[in-house]
């Protein structure tokens, strides 16, 4: 009952619509986005078999050939897309457009507009929970904003000591539970008490992510405690990095970790797939850096940058920055 808010709030769900979300079943976000709300707000379910590598050009034929109505998928689906010539496509049958899994870039936002007419809100939402907050139908988005706290969710931003951080400051996303738990929350993790404790106390449950929130109370995510890097007294969220890194001309996809150095901690890695006639070199690394440098803080700048020919992903398109970490590690073991 839970996911019904996501799917006729959110989703915008009508009877009779045709709805398409990217998420492998295995994942939470299929019952978010393919299901039980869905179904619950009269849609069909468009499904779409992706066992295979993910094929922008065959996505955009499904949903021209099958008239899709409404459409989920992540930013990095979305990249692929408008890296497509839209206008080729007759889209004409959607009408309302989301994102979530990761931050949605404002060139995605722009392209996809200027392509489709559509704009695409956002929303934001764990495995343990339905979506906490999201841009809905009669809200403005804003692209890279998650949007706003959803009924039925005591949403607040919280310090280190569990107090509310002010307006434009970074806390940790977390739902005050008010004595009893909200409907849509899961119930426990499976023989693993001592993560149970740790999230759900003081009556708080943790979310383990960092946000802000703006003047007109949107959220804006930071990121993963475990993908915050932390790097000479600094806290460095991968996104904004990342979203800077994009708007290079050369550069297709960035993921932004944190590799461990002895003097600060942590400095802040890049790995950059490139687009179609740009080749990696040394003189590409460093106008990437001086990139970065003059659209965000200095201190922000990838002391290292790596190209590769792919990302890890989820099979939703979600990038996997804890393998990264992983392969990183592993490298400095030899």
């Amino acid at each position: 009952l839970a996911h019904f808010v996501t799917a006729a709030y959110w989703h915008d769900l009508r009877p009779g619509d045709l709805h398409l979300t990217i998420a492998d079943t295995g994942w939470a976000k299929a019952m978010w986005g393919k299901f039980y709300g869905q179904w619950m707000a009269g849609a069909a379910v468009f499904t779409f078999d992706f066992r295979n590598a993910f094929n922008a050009k065959r996505l955009l034929h499904a949903m021209e050939t099958h008239r899709v109505t409404t459409f989920c998928a992540p930013p990095t689906v979305y990249r692929l897309l408008i890296q497509q010539p839209l206008k080729n496509y007759n889209l004409s049958a959607l009408r309302h457009c989301v994102s979530a899994g990761e931050l949605l870039n404002k060139d995605i936002f722009d392209i996809w507009k200027e392509a489709t007419g559509l704009l695409i809100r956002e929303g934001y939402g764990q495995t343990e929970t339905v979506l906490q907050a999201g841009t809905f139908p009669f809200m403005a988005p804003k692209p890279g904003s998650m949007g706003r706290p959803c009924p039925g969710w005591d949403l607040v931003l919280l310090d280190d000591d569990l107090k509310p951080v002010p307006q434009g400051e970074e806390g940790e996303i977390c739902i005050r539970m008010n004595g009893r738990r909200p409907l849509g929350m899961f119930t426990q993790y499976v023989k693993d008490d001592e993560l149970n404790q740790f999230v759900m106390r003081n009556g708080v449950y943790h979310t383990g992510d960092k946000a802000w929130m703006d003047e007109d109370g949107y959220l804006w995510f930071i990121g993963r405690n475990d993908d915050l890097i932390k790097s000479a007294g600094y806290r460095i969220g991968p996104f904004e990095v990342e979203s800077v890194l994009v708007t290079h001309p050369a550069v297709a996809e960035a993921a932004v970790t944190g590799l461990p150095d002895a003097a600060r901690g942590q400095i802040v890695k890049a790995t950059v797939v490139l687009k179609k006639d740009y080749t990696a070199s040394e003189h590409l690394v460093h106008e990437l850096q001086e990139h970065v440098r003059k659209n965000t803080a200095t201190y922000k700048y990838p002391r290292v940058v790596e190209f590769v020919e792919a990302l890890p992903k989820t099979i939703s398109g979600k990038i996997r920055r804890a393998e990264i970490r992983k392969r990183d590690a592993e490298k400095k073991s030899f």
